[in-house]
């Protein structure tokens, strides 16, 4: 995703738009399956991800199986660092066929659909990545459903590693953060809200505003991964990093229906096995990539702040206490009750 989380980029610039793909609203999703039938099928996928990164090399590949079996004339053109905007940007141009597909975070995926909120915005529910794959095992099912109906196909689910607090001046505790000017994601009016409700004091940016924002001292904390900080070296300019997993970055890899149906079915399952085959690699990846990169940035200066049971008790008071700011408005409440009952379920099952 970051893949709350989304990255600073190198922009590759926007396709040139045409007088069709600025149509807007309904008659914009209309028109997509007919500009898809005009000629060879032609998908143009936006992410925040980097140039680069294990992500766009496994779009890449899916890229390279769609355009051989889909046939001639076929294009899968991957737009990256943030070039089409935010994630809430990225939908929007799905929407309107600008755009055919994105690979993206929660954030995003929730401007489609809320249910997708219950594997991501619910800060220290989990703890590791087994627990996500318990609990996606059960939700998935039932917000792919709803996304398809509402005109987007999920392809893959990933993950871009655990958000920790990088800060200009050391901090340890929830308290020390709540005086600092804390970056917030523009397009996440929701989690803004919950900061402020948390007593911080967020400031709302863009993404690739993050480390100008540092620069000018417009803000002094960032909630990112270690593999983001590490790519954007934000760590020499927020040399603190709070050792604390506040929360997953989960993210999907989603098409919009119009184009997924306009795909042969050769093209369909060739992307099928290619994401299939990514899911593990991306797993593996992302396994070691966020201890490696705490490493290098440490062997740089990064000071690490590790908690002890004190400190960890009260990160975990704070996020309990944003739960009922977060049950039936961030996270529906089905989906919120779910997925606290089944990461019990899984820690009972576990100590068997």
């Amino acid at each position: 995703m970051p893949f709350n989380s989304k990255h600073s980029h190198i922009g590759l610039g926007p396709p040139a738009p045409s007088r069709r793909q600025f149509t807007l609203g309904l008659l914009g999703m209309l028109a997509a399956p007919l500009a898809l039938a005009d000629g060879p099928l032609r998908i143009k996928l936006g992410t925040l991800l980097p140039k680069g990164s294990a992500y766009h090399r496994a779009l890449q590949d899916m890229g390279e199986v769609f355009r051989n079996a889909q046939g001639a004339g076929s294009a899968f053109t991957i737009y990256t660092d943030g070039s089409q905007g935010s994630e809430a940007d990225v939908v929007r141009r799905m929407r309107v066929g600008q755009l055919n597909a994105a690979l993206m975070s929660v954030i995003g995926l929730s401007e489609i659909d809320a249910a997708v909120n219950s594997l991501q915005k619910m800060p220290m529910v989990f703890r590791s990545w087994e627990e996500i794959d318990f609990v996606g095992q059960t939700l998935r099912p039932a917000i792919e459903r709803r996304f398809r109906d509402k005109g987007f196909v999920v392809a893959l689910w990933a993950e871009a590693g655990w958000v920790r607090f990088f800060c200009k001046q050391s901090a340890v505790r929830p308290e020390d953060l709540k005086p600092r000017r804390m970056f917030a994601w523009a397009g996440d009016n929701e989690q803004v809200e919950l900061m402020k409700g948390l007593g911080f004091r967020p400031v709302v940016l863009e993404t690739a505003d993050i480390i100008p924002g540092l620069q000018t001292g417009l803000i002094d904390t960032v909630a990112v991964t270690p593999m983001w900080a590490l790519a954007t070296q934000l760590d020499r300019l927020a040399p603190h990093m709070i050792d604390v997993k506040w929360a997953p970055i989960v993210g999907a890899l989603v098409f919009t229906l119009p184009a997924w149906e306009a795909m042969t079915p050769a093209a369909r399952s060739a992307v099928q096995q290619s994401a299939h085959q990514a899911v593990p690699e991306l797993r593996a990846y992302q396994t070691r990539a966020d201890a490696e990169a705490i490493t290098v940035m440490e062997q740089r200066g990064l000071k690490v702040q590790r908690l002890g049971a004190a400190e960890m008790q009260a990160w975990e008071a704070l996020a309990q206490s944003a739960y009922p700011l977060i049950r039936g408005r961030m996270v529906p409440e089905d989906g919120f009750d779910a997925t606290l009952r089944l990461v019990a379920q899984f820690r009972r099952e576990s100590q068997r």
